[in-house]
């Protein structure tokens, strides 16, 4: 298997079903045409992040590795899509915003099998509900190095979580990767 992903979350997830993936962390540009609906933005970054990792696989002669997967998660409050934050100013802009509120994560996913004409592109969405918490939390959290490589500028797995009341859907959802829907997709692939 070959996860197209730098983020340790994702690689801690397939790694904690028992796979031991081949890592290539796409170096894509990932704008997308203001207006792109949240679905269709993180389909179309996975894909691209999919079809980067796969010329390069194919490049180093990993066609018999079995799929080879992508992802790419955003965060969406109030039709805006929120991204990674870059400082602490942005982390704590988002979380204010967040306070006490429910918003929506979405995550692309491509899963190709390199070499073949495979390719499955699909989408899920989970929502999470914030608790009420204070500036201080937010500050306090904002210093510390969580924040910045997450759409939406927290983990639900890490400090942040005692600041979730709840999360409706699949909680691999929010983490960045729906491994059970992606299971589903791999043609006569068996995963646990």
């Amino acid at each position: 298997m070959i996860l197209a992903s730098s983020s340790p979350r994702r690689i801690r997830m397939i790694k904690g079903y028992g796979h031991d993936p081949i890592i290539i962390p796409p170096q894509v540009d990932e704008a997308v045409p203001d207006g792109t609906p949240p679905h269709i933005a993180v389909m179309f970054l996975a894909l691209k992040k999919a079809l980067y990792a796969e010329n390069i696989a194919i490049g180093k002669g990993y066609t018999n590795v079995g799929a080879l997967i992508a992802a790419d998660t955003v965060v969406v409050y109030s039709s805006d899509i929120i991204g990674k934050p870059g400082s602490p100013e942005e982390a704590y802009a988002i979380l204010k915003r967040l306070c006490g509120k429910k918003h929506t994560v979405f995550t692309g996913v491509a899963v190709l099998m390199p070499g073949t004409v495979y390719r499955k592109v699909f989408y899920e969405t989970s929502n999470v509900i914030f608790k009420t918490y204070t500036d201080e939390d937010i500050k306090t959290y904002a210093e510390t190095d969580e924040p910045y490589d997450k759409a939406g500028g927290y983990a639900v797995q890490g400090a942040w979580g005692k600041h979730i009341d709840r999360v409706e859907g699949d909680i691999d959802n929010v983490i960045g990767l729906p491994w059970s829907r992606v299971v589903k997709e791999l043609p006569g692939y068996t995963i646990s």
